[in-house]
């Protein structure tokens, strides 16, 4: 499994993205807000068109306590979901 930071010239940046040997994609997002918007995951959504099959998931990793649908493979969930089983 390979590990990027993104950032591209026009300053759309996505904070992980993780690319396994067969080239599926999964991004990450880290926000610190306690509410979860669309907005959040517009550069995973740009992410998800531009790969198409290969963008795997989108998740947007927020300080909230509910995992919420932002569209088609991304999802918001609470930082606490790293650490609960």
């Amino acid at each position: 499994m390979d590990l990027f930071h993104y950032r591209d010239r026009n300053n759309k940046e996505i904070d992980l993205i993780c690319e396994a040997p067969d080239g599926r994609v999964v991004g990450i997002e880290v926000k610190a807000a306690a509410t979860a918007k669309i907005e959040h995951a517009h550069h995973l959504a740009s992410l998800r068109d531009a790969l198409g099959d290969r963008f795997t998931a989108g998740v947007v990793l927020y300080s909230g306590a509910l995992a919420l649908p932002l569209g088609d493979r991304i999802m918001a969930l609470p930082l606490s979901a790293l650490w609960e089983a």
